[in-house]
C-alpha cells in the first residue's frame, strides 16, 4: 500500500506485458478478475484492452452472495452498472453466474509452490473448490510479494501462475520453474 503511484503504474504497465505473454496462448474466452483493493495490482485496463480485441471475450467480476459461502462471478464491462459491498469493492449487482476458464486472483504475498496468501476469509479457496471444471488460476503480484512460504493449509488450492511486474512464475505440482524473469 505503500507504493509510490509512479512505480505502482509504471509495475502495472508490466504485468500487462505479461499477461498478455500468458493469456494469448491459452485461448480462454472468459477470464474472472478482481477490482483492485488496497493497493492490489490493477489489471481493469488490461482486462478492458482484451475484451476490446475479441468479441467472443467475456469477464466477470467476483460477488460474495453470503458468508462462508462459494462466491459468484457476474458478467462486467468498463461501462456496466456497479455497487460496492460492504468493504466498498464493486461489482455488478445483477446477472447471470460466469464460470470463468481463467481467474485473475491477486495476492498479498505468494510462494513458489503456487500458495498464496489473501485477507484471510477463504473465499477464493471455497470457490476454487466448488468450480466444475475448475478454472485456470494466475495470481497477479507485485515481485516483492514472494515469500518463502505461504504456509498452506489443507483447503488452499494453489495456483498455475504467478504472474508479477518481473515476468511470469510458472508452478507445477509443487514444483515451480520461472520464465520471463
Amino acid at each position: 500500500m505503500a507504493m509510490p503511484d509512479d512505480l505502482r503504474l509504471a509495475s502495472d504497465l508490466r504485468i500487462a506485458m505479461h499477461l498478455d505473454a500468458l493469456v494469448a496462448p491459452l485461448g480462454a474466452r472468459r477470464l474472472a478478475f478482481c477490482w483492485p483493493h488496497r493497493g492490489e495490482p490493477d489489471v481493469r485496463r488490461w482486462v478492458a484492452g482484451w475484451l476490446s480485441r475479441d468479441a467472443g471475450h467475456s469477464a466477470a467480476l467476483p460477488v460474495v452472495v453470503a458468508p462462508r459461502h462459494p462466491m459468484v462471478f457476474r458478467r462486467w464491462t468498463p461501462d456496466c452498472e456497479m455497487v460496492t459491498d460492504r468493504y466498498g469493492i464493486p461489482h455488478p449487482p445483477h446477472g447471470d453466474p460466469v464460470r470463468p476458464e481463467l481467474l485473475l486472483l491477486p495476492v498479498n504475498a505468494f510462494d513458489r509452490q503456487g500458495y498464496r496468501i489473501g485477507y484471510g476469509g477463504g473465499y477464493f479457496d471455497r470457490t476454487l473448490a466448488a468450480l466444475d471444471p475448475a478454472p485456470l488460476v494466475a495470481g497477479i503480484a507485485y515481485h516483492d510479494a514472494e515469500v518463502a512460504s505461504a504456509l498452506p493449509q489443507p483447503h488452499d488450492v494453489p495456483m498455475h501462475w504467478v504472474v508479477t511486474d518481473r515476468g511470469i512464475i510458472t508452478v507445477d505440482g509443487g514444483r515451480s520453474g520461472q520464465a520471463n524473469r
